[in-house]
């Protein structure tokens, strides 16, 4: 399959991989997977550190010493190139540092380099911390078109992925981007040679007193269905598929599971101009998911 624009700002192959750094565990622990797509994709790597504004010491001191601003920003600096010296030996790597929100910095970057993807680490560890946590990379899931890679890189729950991909998992959705979203899985996952598999869930709303939508189950399973075949036979796509009737998030995260996925590739909903039932159900695939997502 030629490799070419497939979807929206999805591009293949990846020419510019931004990588928001923060210093973190998580962060840490990516490092494999944007050294594995920066070497698959012979693509340029930039890093970003947005350094908040507890590194000004907002104080007194701050007013008695004009100088800390700008020191903040120098020690910001030579840590990034330190993180890019040690991390990517032998590797041109642009560095960015600058004082501001991280979701806001990232997105100024993103508008400034023309970046294809951006990889970042998530930090949800709990209800409390992940809602906290994750402001970050729900705004940059929002405000980036360019594709952006989530994940924890650290060990699953119930399995660990491998590198280079050997199993991707397409997720889709009723919307009019699923045509682009498989297009754009079937490539990568042609790139890698890897096995490529498809995921629908039927989410029926609860019983209520006025309707209860059970006995158009076997219907609506049967039209997701149906659309799949419809969308394989159209793109020349031999891959195996399945219609779940289940949560969202839950389950693109049991096929996951059971496919061995090593990546999961989905849409983002257009979330710059409506709210999709995809992207209101994005955040929970990207939290819940056992193995990193690609969000296009």
């Amino acid at each position: 399959m030629a490799l070419e624009v497939l979807h929206l700002k999805f591009m293949l192959p990846f020419r510019s991989i931004l990588f928001p750094v923060d210093f973190s565990e998580p962060c840490l622990a990516i490092v494999p997977y944007v050294k594995e797509m920066i070497r698959h994709f012979s693509a340029e790597l930039t890093l970003v550190h947005a350094y908040g504004p507890e590194a000004l010491a907002y104080s007194e001191l701050a007013i008695t010493n004009p100088e800390l601003p700008e020191e903040a920003r120098v020690f910001a600096e030579q840590r990034l190139r330190k993180f890019a010296l040690d991390k990517f030996p032998g590797k041109h790597v642009e560095t960015f540092a600058e004082l501001g929100e991280a979701g806001t910095v990232v997105h100024k970057v993103v508008q400034h380099q023309g970046t294809d993807l951006v990889m970042l680490a998530t930090h949800g560890h709990g209800p409390i911390r992940r809602f906290l946590l994750g402001s970050v990379t729900t705004k940059i899931l929002h405000d980036i078109t360019a594709a952006v890679w989530t994940g924890t890189g650290s060990a699953f729950a119930d399995h660990t992925p491998q590198i280079p991909y050997k199993s991707v998992l397409c997720a889709l959705d009723y919307s009019d981007e699923a045509e682009g979203v498989l297009r754009a899985a079937a490539a990568f996952a042609c790139s890698y040679q890897a096995q490529l598999s498809l995921v629908q869930a039927v989410e029926l709303p609860s019983p209520t007193l006025d309707i209860d939508f059970t006995p158009y189950r076997k219907v609506l399973m049967d039209a997701a269905d149906f659309r799949l075949r419809e969308l394989k036979g159209k793109l020349g796509i031999n891959a195996p598929h399945i219609v779940l009737d289940a949560p969202v998030a839950q389950a693109i995260h049991e096929e996951a599971v059971r496919r061995h996925a090593d990546l999961i590739m989905t849409g983002r909903g257009h979330a710059l101009t409506t709210f999709s039932r995809m992207w209101a159900n994005l955040y929970p695939i990207v939290r819940e998911s056992p193995c990193p997502v690609l969000s296009i």
